[in-house]
C-alpha cells in the first residue's frame, strides 16, 4: 500500500498538472460552469470522486474547475457531467462509471506517475 506522503506528492504534482494543462494565457474555462477565470482560481476537480483510487489520476476524470464549483457547490455535477458528455462521449463517462472500484496504489506505482507527470509538465 502506498504512503501517505506519496499520495500526497501525486495530488499536488497531477493538480498542478491538470490545472496547467487546461489553462491558456493565464486563464482557464470552468468545466462546470464555463465561466473563463484567472489559473490562480483552479482546482483540478474530479468527475468522480477522488475517493475512488482507481480514477485518482485518470486525466479523462479530473478537469481545472472555479473553487466556487469545486468547494461551494459539491462539484457543480450537472454542469460538470454536460462538460464530460459533450467531451467525451457517453461510452467514456460509462467507463469511468464502471472503473469505479477498490485500489491499492503502490509506492512503486506513485513514484512512476510522479515522474511521468513531470515529464509532461515540462
Amino acid at each position: 500500500m502506498a504512503s501517505r506522503k506519496l499520495i500526497q506528492k501525486a495530488d499536488r504534482i497531477f493538480s498542478k498538472y491538470i490545472r496547467m494543462r487546461d489553462s491558456e494565457d493565464g486563464f482557464f474555462i470552468c468545466c462546470s460552469c464555463g465561466q473563463r477565470k484567472p489559473f490562480e482560481q483552479a482546482d483540478a476537480g474530479h468527475f468522480i470522486n477522488r475517493r475512488w483510487m482507481a480514477l485518482r489520476y485518470d486525466e479523462r476524470n479530473v478537469h481545472a474547475q472555479c473553487r466556487s464549483c469545486n468547494r461551494f457547490d459539491e462539484g457543480n455535477m450537472i454542469g460538470y457531467t454536460r462538460f464530460m458528455l459533450k467531451t467525451y462521449g457517453e461510452d467514456i463517462v460509462d467507463l469511468l462509471e464502471s472503473m469505479k472500484k477498490p485500489y491499492k496504489w503502490t509506492d512503486g506505482e506513485l513514484e512512476i506517475l510522479i515522474k511521468d507527470l513531470k515529464n509532461k509538465g515540462q
